[in-house]
């Protein structure tokens, strides 16, 4: 049964709201604010646009609506920060946050921006595709493009399946995975792949070599592989390497310095604005002691170096942690890491007499938590900077902060255009 509604105003995770005619409330994807439409009255889905918003656009990619990966191709990309924004300044009222400052939003080439991805491979009519997952389901989606993507992360992908297509002992080992993520550098000269399965791949001995070798070929900018378990990004996962091949990471540069990304760490995504990113976050800043936390392979702690007698970095994956070590040891050895969970770090250093002028928190979707807010407040550094990937546990984790904190500048940096994801970052000062 379809029912006409009035979108009302788009809210975090894509949908635009709506109050159908027996009062319940209706997330509708793909529904732009103000616009008239005709959705199923029992699964909420988009049926049809009536009266479409002036901001509107034709969808770049042919996959838009059912992949699950973009939300927001359907709007100009100037709308989609305006949604954005809004759903920001909510989320912080609708969470009592205080005293909110003006937002600043950052931004850079809504297109062709991820330097990694992670592709799915899955077998179509006897042929081995790659793609992601059908929009809320995991079935397999195969895909001819994604615009997002750097276009050599495409490119490498292609020629992956080109290989395997025509060399069997090179289809034998990407049947046996499950999905494959390629990891391109800044300037699209250097790329690492990483082959992700929970199962036996082939045994026969200089197997993996010869792939890797006959995709060099395809794709020179090919500088390393590796085979690894799907959940190797995770903190308590000790990256297992199976097979390898060439370099085990890739040199990066950001802001004037240097950054070697093992295969399977964490970095930010979008190329366009790491930089940016680091301005926010380190630009200014400089004193005696300073903390960085959830600090991955040190994107911040390299250029808070310049201004600090010294870095305490932590960061609990341990791939990254080694990273991390060998980053801050160029710049000097009064700087440390610490490879620990950022609570576990902090549970010890609030009964301890250092205390740093700065700390900068980047921490995952799930936010630093209550806890750790707590902590920090034992802690009492004179500014905390807070980098969130999700503003619902960003505004959580501020009202605990601004007991003793005042929000001084607060910046929206658009990281993930296309999408809902938001970048925040959050600079606070001790009252």
């Amino acid at each position: 049964m379809a029912e006409t509604v009035r979108i009302e105003r788009a809210v975090y995770g894509g949908a635009g709201l709506t109050r159908k005619e027996n009062g319940a409330v209706a997330l509708v994807p793909f529904a732009l604010p103000g616009e008239l439409v005709e959705i199923d009255a029992s699964t909420d889905e988009l049926l049809y646009v009536l009266e479409p918003a002036l901001t509107r656009v034709a969808a770049k990619c042919g996959h838009f609506g059912r992949c699950g990966g973009c939300q927001y191709q359907h709007a100009e990309y100037a709308t989609q920060l305006e949604i954005k924004h809004s759903i920001l300044v909510e989320t912080m009222q609708r969470a009592s946050v205080r005293d909110l400052p003006e937002i600043a939003t950052h931004t850079g080439e809504p297109w062709s921006y991820r330097n990694r991805v992670r592709f799915r491979f899955g077998m179509v009519e006897g042929k081995l595709r790659v793609g992601y997952s059908i929009r809320k389901t995991n079935e397999f989606l195969p895909i001819t493009e994604c615009p997002i993507a750097a276009p050599l992360l495409w490119q490498a992908a292609t020629a992956l399946l080109e290989l395997a297509e025509s060399d069997v002992e090179a289809r034998a080992w990407v049947s046996s995975a499950d999905e494959v993520e390629f990891f391109c550098n800044e300037d699209r000269s250097r790329l690492l792949m990483t082959l992700l399965g929970s199962g036996a791949m082939p045994t026969k001995k200089n197997g993996f070599t010869r792939l890797c070798e006959a995709l060099q070929k395809r794709l020179p900018q090919l500088a390393g592989a590796g085979v690894a378990p799907p959940d190797a990004r995770r903190a308590s996962v000790k990256l297992i390497r199976t097979a390898s091949w060439g370099s085990n990471g890739l040199a990066y540069r950001v802001a004037g310095e240097g950054y070697w990304i093992s295969r399977g760490g964490f970095f930010q995504v979008n190329q366009f604005l790491v930089d940016e990113l680091v301005a926010l976050v380190c630009t200014g800043q400089q004193g005696t002691i300073a903390w960085d936390l959830f600090a991955g392979v040190g994107l911040f702690s390299r250029v808070l170096a310049r201004g600090f007698q010294q870095i305490t970095a932590v960061e609990a994956n341990p791939s990254a942690a080694s990273d991390l070590k060998n980053a801050l040891a160029t710049p000097g050895t009064q700087h440390r890491a610490v490879q620990a969970t950022t609570l576990d770090f902090l549970r010890v250093a609030v009964v301890q007499r250092e205390r740093p002028e700065l700390i900068v928190l980047d921490p995952p979707r799930a936010g630093a938590g209550l806890e750790a807010c707590e902590l920090l407040l034992k802690i009492g550094a004179r500014e905390i900077t807070y980098v969130s990937c999700d503003p619902t546990t960003l505004a959580r984790d501020l009202v605990v902060l601004q007991r003793d904190y005042l929000i001084t500048a607060l910046h929206l940096v658009d990281l993930f255009p296309q999408t809902f994801h938001l970048e925040t970052v959050v600079v606070l000062r001790r009252r």
